[in-house]
């Protein structure tokens, strides 16, 4: 099956499932550990898709990531898990403190409805929303497939995505409600009077 229809019917089952998943190990399994399995990742190899992920955080011993995407034994994507009925706003500073203790240049924040990619940021340079999946989504995703995975390419694109969402949620924020400033300067290119 292609890629962009298998992700589309797991958005499906995602939009099916999400009201009668309860927990944070639930999610993980139904609604998380799928999509890396359809991303092309061997999820029951250890060696590849390590659970509790030991990463230790300054004098805190015993922290783990919830997975770790290996290259050749070493982390390239972290990936924090919570339950879908939990917000993931308050959740970004733990995943962060996980990147000064492990090479690792990318991390996944995600309540297996969305998900958040970092780069070694507070901010997310992508979102994906598997509720409200765009085909825009499914192209980001597919870079993450594991037979597309660069990690030099995301890395450089990252900070296009990063400030181009940003501009997107701002000019969205205006569209719904127009600040002074941006009628202003719609206006002075339309109309020219007062």
């Amino acid at each position: 099956m292609e890629f962009n229809e298998s992700i589309k019917q797991f958005s499906e089952r995602v939009s099916m499932m999400k009201d009668t998943v309860s927990t944070e190990e639930a999610t993980k399994m139904s609604l998380i550990v799928p999509l890396f399995q359809i991303l092309g990742y061997d999820v029951f190899n250890p060696l590849e898709f390590c659970p509790e992920y030991i990463a230790d955080v300054g004098i805190k011993k015993g922290e783990k990531v919830d997975y770790a995407i290996l290259d050749n034994g070493e982390p390239s994507i972290l990936i924090e898990c919570k339950s879908c009925s939990e917000q993931l706003d308050k959740h970004s500073s733990q995943l962060f403190r996980y990147f000064g203790t492990s090479p690792a240049k990318f991390g996944i924040l995600t309540n297996g409805l969305v998900y958040r990619f970092y780069k070694m940021d507070l901010v997310p340079f992508l979102e994906i929303n598997m509720i409200n999946l765009k085909d825009s989504s499914i192209n980001e995703l597919r870079k993450f497939c594991k037979e597309n995975f660069d990690k030099e390419k995301i890395f450089s694109t990252a900070e296009e995505l990063k400030y181009s969402s940003l501009i997107k949620g701002v000019l969205s924020a205006e569209f719904e409600a127009p600040s002074e400033e941006f009628v202003r300067l719609v206006l002075t290119n339309i109309y020219d009077g007062q």
